[in-house]
């Protein structure tokens, strides 16, 4: 079932399987939609229900013209589950999902029965990073979204995946051009913005999986070395064939241990 949905005062396009007995949250990644959880959904659905949003500023959702900040993020998927009436779920996010989810888990404890980190950090971005974001919104607001998504959408995926996953960059691509300017640079002031998720998760009581990729261009091996150091209690997939998508590039594997954690 697809619909619209008013959460903190902006339109949300939700789909929802409606069947099951656990509920599992699908947040997308910047410069994604929800429909990038597609066939990912079709592997959940015989085993739970799957809900999934277009996140504020992206696809066919409104955005907070200010900021979308992972708060406000979390905030409206908060609202999506009381309209549902789902009182408990398992967040998983990717890469930028993957800060709302931490935000979610953060605020909304009570809702939040597990969660999941798909190619994703609760670390803050580093001033390098942070004037990427600057770049990134002036090119945007420019009119240059182009450009970004020809670098930005093939590096998620390892080199040797990128001649089979073409549909998929393709999808990818044609759905960020549905996404408004506006949005987009919200969401990138939201992540430039975003606070230090590390001691929150280090006092994490709830079961918690980490799913990295060994090829992501994005979250590098040292990186994720690290932060499996850092949350011993957390169960880990390290993806061996796979860069920053591994719903996409190594779905199979990845659905298997999505199916284990839940139940």
């Amino acid at each position: 079932m697809e619909y619209f949905k008013t959460c903190r005062g902006i339109p949300v396009y939700i789909s929802d399987t409606k069947k099951g007995e656990k509920t599992v949250v699908l947040l997308h990644g910047y410069l994604e939609t929800g429909e990038v959880w597609a066939n990912f959904t079709e592997l959940l659905k015989p085993h739970f229900r799957v809900i999934v949003m277009d996140l504020p500023g992206n696809g066919l959702s409104g955005t907070n013209r200010s900021e979308n900040s992972m708060e406000f993020m979390a905030d409206v998927v908060a609202e999506v589950l009381n309209h549902s009436e789902i009182d408990r779920a398992t967040i998983v996010g990717h890469s930028m999902g993957g800060y709302a989810a931490l935000a979610f888990a953060e605020k909304y404890g009570e809702l939040t029965e597990k969660l999941c980190l798909f190619h994703s950090t609760p670390n803050p971005d580093t001033e390098e990073k942070k004037q990427n974001r600057d770049r990134e919104a002036a090119l945007v607001e420019e009119g240059k979204l182009n450009m970004i998504l020809n670098v930005n959408i093939a590096n998620m995926f390892a080199d040797e995946n990128l001649r089979r996953m073409r549909d998929a960059v393709a999808m990818i691509s044609e759905n960020a051009g549905i996404s408004e300017p506006e949005g987009i640079v919200a969401c990138l002031k939201g992540m430039k913005n975003r606070k230090d998720m590390n001691p929150f998760l280090a006092g994490f009581d709830k079961p918690l999986l980490l799913i990295f990729g060994r090829k992501d261009k994005y979250i590098s091996e040292n990186t994720a070395a690290g932060l499996i150091e850092k949350f011993p209690n957390a169960e880990i997939l390290m993806l061996e064939n796979s860069g920053h998508a591994g719903f996409l590039e190594e779905p199979e594997i990845c659905a298997q241990k999505l199916i284990e954690f839940i139940k």
